[in-house]
């Protein structure tokens, strides 16, 4: 008998087989500690938050999630977006202990960075990531699971059931949306730090 796949494991638990849960694990554990990896690219040693254990908060969440899934891709979606609210969350947590200070360096490849951001930074991202979603949403979607989740274009073209020449335009605009975005985001926290507010 052939190796079952992901989705034959994500499919196979759904329907009520605990041992399908077990033999998931080693499968997407590799996969979800290099997600996080990226993630942390270039922290600096000491940060609060270690990449192992998002990657177990996260695969908490995803196996205690009541969601109907699909394939490999669908579960790596999930998983990107819990990661990004458990990074979020825990970006809100430290920004309420001190403004400032060092955090987490986020990279989004394809000239979108963050580089050695603060919570607060982290959560201009989250905003404006929110706010893109609300103008397009699939453009958001796109971002979303392809900076956070590391997904390919063809992985988040299955997820969002579109193209990978879709994903490709629809990153482009989230890429110059986000800059924007955080642009102006900058230089409203420049005034502000300016004004002594």
């Amino acid at each position: 008998m052939q190796n079952p796949s992901v989705t034959d494991l994500l499919q196979s638990w759904r329907q009520g087989d605990a041992e399908a849960l077990e033999d998931l694990f080693p499968m997407v554990y590799r996969e979800l500690v290099s997600l996080s990896q990226n993630l942390f690219a270039g922290e600096r040693a000491g940060h609060t938050l270690q990449p192992t254990a998002l990657v177990h908060e996260a695969y908490l969440r995803l196996v205690s999630a009541d969601v109907d899934w699909r394939h490999r891709a669908h579960f790596f979606a999930i998983a990107a977006q819990t990661m990004r609210r458990i990074l979020v969350d825990h970006a809100r947590k430290q920004g309420a202990e001190k403004r400032g200070g060092e955090w987490l360096r986020t990279t989004l490849s394809d000239g979108i960075s963050v580089d050695g951001a603060v919570p607060s930074e982290l959560l201009d991202l989250d905003r404006a990531l929110e706010q893109l979603a609300i103008q397009d949403p699939r453009s958001a979607r796109a971002a979303e699971l392809h900076y956070f989740g590391g997904l390919s274009h063809q992985d988040t073209a299955e997820v969002l059931e579109v193209s990978a020449a879709t994903v490709d335009r629809d990153l482009r605009l989230a890429r110059a949306w986000l800059r924007r975005a955080l642009t102006e985001e900058e230089k409203i926290d420049g005034a502000q730090d300016e004004d002594g507010s």
